[in-house]
């Protein structure tokens, strides 16, 4: 089952000629989500590949920088006769964020939003998985992160076991590897057990937004497959990361490590790294070897770890 990111804006505060500001699209399955929507994000859509017929946006928070790209995309919406119903989610303060910004949309839109105050640790349940909110730390902000969990896969199931105990292929073979013990046309019982493995880890993917290092986003990402994480600065402005309420790549690489992610992509890069980032990539792989930091339009895919 296809998972993948798109980057569409990886800039902190404002827009480069090199990058946009903050929004992230994920897709699982054909499902589009988003995560903050920064001015200009629409554009970066279609730019990028990414449908406007998105089910969920989900705001970290309610800085400028991650906000004022959905009274465009909306409206854009509503301009392309949408029918479809967009659910929005958010810390506390997004109903009235919403009803702030709708009075720039010019018209009652056409097609009904859904708006929910997530709390951290309360699970949004879906088909498959759930979005887990959780608290981060961000100075000036109710702001949360997200984790996509998936659901617990089967076990494999080996074939060439079945066949060798007689087991017809077919139905029975799907009965055993949901876990259902079944009769053959000879009388005899077989125990799943013996054909199917343990069962397997889903993909957890975890989006940070913009935060402090805090161990809430440890437990979040906690053997995630991959973490993203703002590094707005460099070590040299540790003090200005903290006065913000942000973090260094260095900062970001050391929850990665205690996490025990497989993973780190680094986004939010301050103006100051735009057009090079090996200073952020320098210090980071110092205690997280392999870290990347994200540019505009780069897609990732998660794969299964097993």
């Amino acid at each position: 089952m296809p998972l993948t990111l798109r980057f569409l804006g990886t800039a902190a505060s404002r827009p480069t000629v090199e990058r946009n500001v903050s929004a992230i699209a994920l897709v699982r399955e054909g499902e589009t989500m988003l995560f903050d929507c920064g001015e200009g994000t629409q554009r970066q859509m279609m730019r990028y590949g990414i449908s406007l017929i998105l089910g969920d946006i989900f705001f970290t928070h309610f800085h400028a920088d991650h906000v004022l790209g959905v009274i465009g995309l909306m409206r854009t919406m509503q301009m392309q006769a949408r029918t479809e119903p967009l659910s929005v989610w958010g810390p506390k303060g997004l109903s009235r964020f919403l009803q702030q910004a709708s009075v720039f949309t010019g018209e009652r839109l056409g097609y009904p939003i859904t708006i929910t105050e997530v709390e951290p640790g309360a699970p949004i349940a879906r088909q498959g998985y759930s979005i887990l909110p959780f608290a981060a730390a961000h100075r000036g902000a109710t702001a949360v992160g997200y984790a996509l969990i998936e659901d617990v896969r089967l076990g494999r199931f080996h074939p060439e076991l079945a066949r060798a105990r007689g087991v017809p292929e077919g139905p029975l073979w799907g009965d055993l590897h949901r876990g259902r013990t079944v009769t053959l046309p000879d009388g005899q019982t077989v125990d799943p057990a013996d054909f199917v493995g343990p069962n397997r880890p889903g993909r957890r993917i975890v989006i940070t937004g913009d935060t402090r290092p805090c161990e809430t986003t440890v437990e979040a990402a906690r053997d995630a497959d991959l973490l993203v994480h703002e590094a707005t600065f460099a070590e040299e402005e540790a003090p200005r990361a903290l006065e913000t309420g942000h973090s260094t790549a260095r900062e970001a690489a050391t929850v990665a490590q205690q996490a025990g992610v497989r993973r780190l992509i680094l986004t939010h890069v301050s103006a100051r790294y735009s057009r090079d980032t090996s200073e952020l990539e320098r210090e980071a792989s110092a205690v997280f070897p392999g870290t990347i930091v994200a540019r505009d339009g780069m897609e990732i895919e998660i794969a299964y770890s097993d």
